[in-house]
């Protein structure tokens, strides 16, 4: 080989190598951003005012946006106490399950009423919590959000707070990061036997693909090693692992029953994670595949949504 050829070849190695370390750092940059409490996120800033209660961004509570009696509780968690909204049953029996929802990042509990009509028509007690680095709730000493990594606990606390109240079993109802949080708790907490059926809206399940895809949508070459590179220098300033916010095989093996919405034109959490979850799925799966952006499979059909939510119900004798 020539020499030419050779100092050519060396000089597409180095600034290869130079493009990979620069870019993985400068990822790791924008993630620590997206991550840190407070910074502005999907859920927390940008949505266009709220047009109803299940708009995203409505304030108030269960009974300004519904009409719904509810209890206001405190949940005692790991960091502190923990705010919630439980609205009873239509007809209270000891046999109902309960749901709890579980927002995303940078959300609050009134993500939850796209959800709440239908489930308050099935019968079912809904519990909706506030978590570590919610404005009402403690702050998590790393100042991060952890998609699922420490918020777990907090999920159990309520699991915990259900069962010690008569709720048999739980129906988890979970958006965006909320999946996260979820998945972590499938693998995490010895209370996940009481789970007996999963409600996800664009879950965010698997933190290397979403990343990933942040990338990708930026047009930078190799996105995947960017990635891998970015988590790398995350590790190094971060206290968390967020290699590990990866939770598809723990909806994959969970034998529930499984409802999913997800929109293909998704900004934010790719909607190939939940095509492959359902395609690795062996129990009941109901999977509503919109063309809606993050978390707004209700917005573009809520009729649509709320006969598909409703019958999964169904299936679960809830009523």
């Amino acid at each position: 080989m020539p020499k030419s050829a050779i100092w050519a070849l060396g000089a597409a190695v180095i600034l290869g190598a130079g493009y990979i370390v620069v870019g993985s750092w400068q990822a790791a940059n924008l993630l620590d951003g997206t991550l840190r409490v407070g910074a502005a996120t999907a859920q927390n800033s940008g949505w266009p005012a709220p047009e109803s209660p299940a708009d995203i961004g409505y304030e108030g509570d269960p009974e300004n946006a519904y009409g719904y009696t509810f209890q206001d509780v405190v949940l005692e968690g790991q960091l502190g106490n923990l705010p919630a909204w439980l609205i009873p049953a239509k007809e209270p029996s000891a046999s109902q399950p309960w749901a709890i929802f579980v927002h995303g990042i940078g959300g609050r509990r009134e993500n939850g009423y796209r959800f709440l009509p239908t489930l308050h028509e099935a019968g079912l007690p809904v519990l909706m919590i506030s978590y570590r680095n919610d404005g009402d709730a403690p702050s998590d000493p790393s100042g991060l959000y952890a998609f699922g990594l420490t918020e777990w606990q907090d999920l159990e606390t309520a699991v915990r707070y259900a069962t010690d109240n008569g709720a048999p079993t739980i129906i988890v109802v979970a958006e965006s990061m909320g999946g996260g949080i979820v998945g972590q708790f499938l693998r995490q907490s010895d209370a996940s036997s009481s789970i007996s059926a999963i409600i996800l809206d664009a879950p965010a399940i698997d933190f290397r693909a979403l990343i990933t895809a942040q990338i990708e949508r930026m047009n930078l070459p190799l996105a995947p090693i960017l990635a891998r590179g970015a988590l790398w220098f995350s590790e190094r300033s971060v206290p968390v692992r967020l290699a590990d916010a990866v939770t598809v095989d723990e909806f994959a093996e969970f034998q529930g029953p499984l409802f999913l919405s997800h929109g293909f034109a998704d900004s934010i959490v790719p909607i190939h994670s939940s095509d492959d979850l359902v395609a690795r799925r062996a129990y009941v799966t109901e999977y509503l595949r919109t063309e809606a952006d993050h978390i707004q499979s209700w917005k573009v059909s809520p009729a649509r949504y709320e006969a598909s939510l409703s019958d999964f119900l169904a299936t679960l004798g809830t009523r």
